[in-house]
């Protein structure tokens, strides 16, 4: 009689314990609980083009007027000279007027048809991001110099993957990804700026971490900073831009 009652409730204690651990069963699995409804990403309405800006783009050079950049040193607008939908490097470095965070860019640029000089001297300016961090522009078509310093370098950090250049005299394109640094509020470095940039169609720097900011002598480091302009570089060439629009992002 004692044997069968431990007989019977050992086999309720394993029943139970059978119901509990099925009750602590996760539910099982539907489609709609992987499906995300909101939010709902706007609408952005691309260009007719690779290279036309989207509708949620901010155009920073239209063609017709420098009127979204200034002179870098602060001494008034930017003087470069406009023609036929472009604009060529004058005197002194230049600047948009707004300053940015993390975007999307895209600019085009063509290096002097008449080639002159060799190396450094040959077709060179640079577009600098928020102010410091430079994408080298330079001839580099038949054109050897250092390695990280020609056509879409982070200059004088990163090598482009591969040379992607057009021949002098023809348009060539950048497409650059950024997401700038991020510091604490004591100013020490939380985290470092990514780019990535696409050379004519050519991924040339794929989220490459940029160690600091753009160093002609010595090493690059960072300093804490908040949003920043675009420049362009006056390095002596004629180089020549058109076509510049960006995306915050």
């Amino acid at each position: 009689m004692l044997k069968t009652a431990i007989v019977t409730m050992l086999f309720g204690i394993a029943a139970y314990s059978s119901h509990a651990q099925d009750s602590k069963k996760p539910a099982e699995m539907t489609p709609e609980m992987t499906e995300q409804w909101e939010p709902e990403p706007q609408v952005v309405t691309p260009g007719t083009n690779n290279a036309a800006a989207p509708s949620d783009a901010i155009i920073l050079f239209d063609g017709k007027d420098l009127s979204k950049w200034k002179s870098k040193n602060g001494e008034g607008d930017a003087a470069w000279p406009v023609n036929d939908g472009y604009f060529t490097v004058g005197k002194g470095d230049i600047s948009t007027k707004q300053g940015f965070r993390d975007f999307q860019l895209h600019l085009e640029w063509s290096a002097p048809e008449k080639v002159e000089g060799e190396g450094q001297g040959r077709g060179n300016s640079g577009v600098f991001l928020q102010d410091r961090y430079e994408v080298q522009i330079l001839d580099s078509h038949n054109n050897r110099t250092y390695s990280n310093g020609q056509a879409g370098s982070i200059y004088k950090q990163y090598p482009p993957l591969v040379n992607a250049m057009r021949k002098p005299g023809e348009w060539n394109s950048y497409d650059i990804i950024y997401t700038a640094p991020r510091f604490n509020e004591d100013g020490s470095l939380f985290s470092e700026a990514r780019v990535t940039v696409i050379h004519n169609g050519v991924v040339i720097q794929n989220n490459a971490v940029i160690r600091g900011a753009t160093e002609y002598i010595g090493l690059p480091k960072y300093k804490a900073h908040g949003n920043a302009p675009i420049s362009l570089q006056d390095h002596g060439n004629p180089v020549r831009f058109r076509n510049i629009w960006i995306r915050e992002l």
